[in-house]
């Protein structure tokens, strides 16, 4: 039997393939792998300059693959100098870049078709490329170890190409419902053309997630641990809109996702399925902020907040989690016909909007969801004093993963000297911004919320980026390099936890050490939850 921490690291890897692929395609195209071959080393500002590239956006690609480890990827903080080195990986890691060439091209080719549903034309070449992946492409492993270990990495991330969207598409369906997930099945009963279903099924027996007994299908173990997994893909998956426009994002038009002629639209992202992968995958940090919720609706009466803002609400899934906490586990619970709990939803998309007042009222929970932007907390307090008659400082602020998700404003006050720490690559439309200048645009941002969360304080849970030769040195372990090309690519800003809590603190808002937590609690954590509060928490 494979061990779950096996089968766990290879979401991580799939993940990581999902991401790398595209960019390493796109690189090589253009000439940027020959010419490091070539030279060994080579600044951010050259390659920009000879391959006439998007330099915000290519040094997010180079990362990437710095992150896998098949390149060296430094940044100077205190000169802004970004520079990249070959390594004992690179040449023949780029020498397998050809191999990415089959998914790549099912990428761009699938972007003409719906994403959730499985079409025959683009089926048919998914169907090619299982054939060449289960010949593992005419590769032999040889006495070099080195050599053996990337090939295995190459072909991981192929396979991420193959099942990642598969498993989405299946779970966002009803695949995976413990009906099916408990007997055996012919492909005739789920799918409406089964004898291209019972292809993608085959290809699963051969990874050894299912069994095939006389045309009848059933899960195998490991086939259960990702299918019970399937939203782990999700908010990557959903970003395959962006993954097939790298190219263009690098070397071409970087404004070419924000073109809808009235805005309306997101096209960047699959946000159905982003809200569908996003929300699997908070199970785990509401677990958390039980703790916290209990503590606070646990005091007396009038030291307690009004009611919870959750700002970025998604599909609802934690305003929902936190009003069924303290319903049945506080003080407060016992007392919400005398002190009712005012609850806010808000999201700046109007499609999260509306799943969460759907999943709310099928929740029978009361609540008010409003849209607000993140990077504009006085609008959203007049609106809620205007319209509802609620203080903004009377509620407890909470928010996951959304901080990062800002929309992007050069800081009005450059503060002198800073010297960032940070390793992350941030841009803006293609444009270049400097660790320094993110850390004073995050500053700004947390200090337009000190006033309105300082007397309950802001409950987060927030993405962070990590140093990439900490992605490269635990691949199967973090999706660092997954979220780094899913944010870096649409214009998001996720900073090392501790470059996060020290602006927060020069912004007046000290996490509270009791509360703070790390996920995994190791150096390459890439998830914190914090309680920020106005007064430094001894």
């Amino acid at each position: 039997m494979i061990e779950k921490n096996e089968l766990r690291s290879s979401i991580f890897k799939h993940l990581d393939g999902l991401a790398t692929a595209p960019v390493a395609v796109a690189l090589q195209k253009k000439g940027i792998t020959d010419y490091l071959l070539e030279h060994k080393t080579a600044t951010l500002s050259d390659l920009v300059s000879l391959f006439k590239a998007n330099e915000g956006y290519l040094n997010v690609g180079l990362r990437v693959l710095a992150s896998q480890g098949f390149i060296d990827y430094d940044v100077d903080n205190a000169s802004d100098v970004i520079s990249f080195r070959t390594n004992e990986k690179s040449e023949t890691a780029f020498g397998l870049f050809y191999l990415y060439e089959d998914v790549v091209e099912l990428l761009h080719f699938s972007s003409d078709f719906h994403p959730r549903i499985f079409e025959e034309e683009p089926f048919r070449k998914l169907d090619l490329i299982f054939e060449k992946f289960k010949s593992g492409y005419g590769l032999e492993m040889s006495d070099d170890s080195l050599k053996n270990e990337i090939q295995r990495q190459v072909l991981k991330h192929i396979e991420g190409y193959l099942v990642g969207p598969t498993l989405v598409r299946l779970g966002m369906n009803g695949m995976f419902h413990k009906y099916f997930m408990e007997i055996s099945f012919r492909p005739e009963e789920y799918h409406r053309s089964p004898d291209e279903f019972r292809k993608i099924l085959d290809f699963f027996v051969h990874l050894g997630w299912f069994m095939e007994k006389k045309g009848n299908y059933q899960f195998t173990d490991s086939g259960l641990f990702f299918a019970k997994r399937a939203s782990a893909y999700g908010v990557t998956v959903s970003y395959l809109p962006t993954f097939a426009k790298i190219e263009s994002l690098m070397f071409g038009n970087p404004s070419i996702l924000r073109m809808q002629p009235d805005g309306s639209e997101e096209i960047h992202v699959d946000r159905e399925m982003n809200v569908w992968g996003s929300g699997g995958a908070h199970d785990t940090y509401f677990k958390v902020v039980d703790e916290i919720l209990i503590r606070l609706f646990n005091l007396p009466i009038e030291q307690q907040p009004k009611g919870i803002l959750d700002m970025g609400c998604g599909n609802g899934a934690f305003l929902q989690h936190i009003f069924e906490v303290i319903d049945r586990q506080t003080l407060r619970g016992k007392m919400l016909d005398d002190h009712p709990l005012f609850l806010v939803g808000v999201d700046y998309n109007q499609a999260a909007l509306k799943v969460t007042r759907a999943n709310l009222i099928k929740a029978d929970i009361w609540a008010k969801v409003i849209w607000g932007d993140i990077g504009r907390p006085d609008i959203l307090a007049e609106d809620l004093m205007e319209n509802y008659a609620i203080d903004l400082k009377d509620l407890l602020n909470v928010r996951t993963f959304l901080d990062h998700n800002r929309i992007w404003e050069d800081p009005k006050h450059i503060s002198e000297g800073r010297i960032s720490s940070s390793t992350g690559a941030f841009a803006h439309r293609g444009r270049r911004i400097s660790n320094a200048l993110v850390e004073d645009n995050l500053y700004e941002h947390l200090q337009k919320w000190s006033p309105y969360v300082s007397k309950f304080g802001l409950l987060l849970i927030e993405l962070h980026t990590i140093d990439p030769k900490l992605t490269a040195a635990n691949l199967g372990r973090t999706a660092a390099t997954a979220y780094d090309a899913t944010h870096g690519f649409s214009d998001q800003y996720i900073v090392e936890i501790d470059v996060f809590n020290k602006i927060a603190s020069e912004a007046g808002l000290y996490p509270d050490p009791e509360i703070f937590r790390r996920f995994p609690d190791t150096d390459f954590a890439t998830v914190s939850i914090n309680l920020l509060k106005g007064r430094k928490q001894s």
